[in-house]
């Protein structure tokens, strides 16, 4: 049946990777394109064998030239299509979510066949992310749907909120920016803050001017874990930004002290303490490196439990080997200020760093800090930010929690 988009022909590596389960084609990997074509278009990918493998948006802007949304030669990249994607997005959070659904990622990228696309749920209020050309240029189709779907499934939309103000959407020639999406039926009005719940405790998010979306709902069960094992004990907090697993250790721990290098990340972290009315947590504004390294050298052992969840050490492979070091230099330094018996809950966030070696770290780390780890959970994101296999990219989050012996 003859195509009606240009053809983009790839390497043999790069046919192995897409049967593999990938969707991205790299420049480097194109053999031959046939056909015009304007960045930001649908083009079909083939084998050197002419076989189809994929239809995806093209832009040469970009290293990824093409990002693949569909292996289905019969597809049609109408409304109803991505009306249908979208349903199946909604759907699928509404079966793993539950009663968890009122704040919730519900459109995690490549993971849902959006690439590019991130779409964060904080009660009535959505706040998206566009990292890709293609995706951008169906964004009104895409937001219009989405609502839609929503409104007749019985949730309100008050506003949608786009934190488009990140350095990688240059990378696909697109501008930053960020503001109220303007459409018929929704607010511009409401302000930069909203209200949720989340495993029973009250946060305030920032969607306008907060790290991301405004809050990080991909650890919201690690949290959960966390106050099971914190019960009766004293709770170090460390990188604790807005204060959502010292606010969950709260719940059940004698007393919870949060660090954080950001005295904006403090201040709200206090709010939501308030919020909740917890009395037994005290905020610190600290370099975590060098609130460890001081407790370190004056022999401190005033916690029974350590959090650690730091931000991304690395966001390229080049830098996976350096950052490696930074986060055993912190995992080594909390096991010496447990005591024996005590409990460490430690988490990488980048998938620059594989699980592998991720464990491999913590294993040097334990043997330097001469204790040994008894593992008690071993966990990954929350099933609204699904990982799709064959797409690495999707699976980032390692967590742990061990007792130290």
């Amino acid at each position: 049946m003859e195509r009606a988009y240009p053809k983009v022909t790839v390497s043999k590596k790069c046919e192995r990777f897409i049967k593999g389960g990938h969707i991205w084609v790299y420049s480097d990997e194109i053999k031959d394109i046939d056909g015009a074509y304007e960045n930001g278009d649908i083009v079909d990918v083939y084998t050197e064998k002419n076989r189809y493998l994929g239809s995806g948006f093209i832009n040469d802007n970009s290293k990824i030239r093409v990002r693949i949304i569909s292996k289905n030669a019969n597809d049609r990249f109408d409304e109803a299509f991505y009306r249908r994607r979208i349903s199946y997005a909604v759907d699928y959070r509404l079966t793993v979510m539950g009663e968890d659904f009122s704040s919730c990622r519900l459109i995690f990228g490549e993971a849902d066949g959006f690439p590019g696309l991130t779409v964060d749920k904080f009660e009535n209020i959505l706040v998206a992310q566009v990292l890709s050309l293609g995706i951008d240029r169906i964004k009104d189709m895409i937001f219009g749907s989405l609502i839609s779907v929503l409104r007749e499934k019985g949730y309100t939309v008050d506003a949608v909120y786009e934190r488009n103000d990140v350095k990688v959407r240059e990378l696909e020639g697109l501008t930053q920016y960020k503001g109220y999406y303007r459409m018929e039926g929704l607010r511009d009005d409401i302000g930069s803050e909203v209200e949720i719940t989340e495993n029973g405790i009250k946060y305030i998010v920032d969607f306008v001017d907060g790290q991301k979306t405004g809050f990080f709902l991909d650890q919201k069960y690690n949290r959960r874990a966390v106050a099971k094992i914190a019960k009766g004990k004293r709770v170090l907090d460390c990188f604790t930004h807005t204060g959502a697993f010292a606010l969950n250790a709260a719940t059940t721990a004698e007393h919870v002290t949060a660090v954080d290098i950001s005295q904006t990340a403090i201040d709200m972290a206090r709010r939501n303490a308030g919020l909740n009315g917890f009395t037994n947590i005290d905020f610190v504004t600290a370099n975590v490196f060098e609130l460890l390294t001081e407790a370190d050298r004056e022999h401190k052992r005033n916690w029974d439990m350590i959090i650690l969840d730091p931000p991304a050490f690395t966001k390229s492979r080049s830098t996976a080997r350096s950052a490696e070091r930074g986060y055993k230099e912190i995992n080594m330094k909390a096991m010496k200020l447990l005591p024996r018996g005590g409990y460490l809950a430690t988490c990488s966030c980048s998938h620059f760093m594989p699980d592998e070696q991720f464990r491999r770290m913590l294993y040097s780390a334990a043997a330097d800090a001469d204790v040994s780890l008894r593992q008690i959970e071993c966990r990954q994101q929350s099933a609204d930010h699904p990982i799709l296999w064959g797409v690495e990219e999707t699976e980032y989050l390692k967590f742990y929690i061990f007792q130290v012996v």
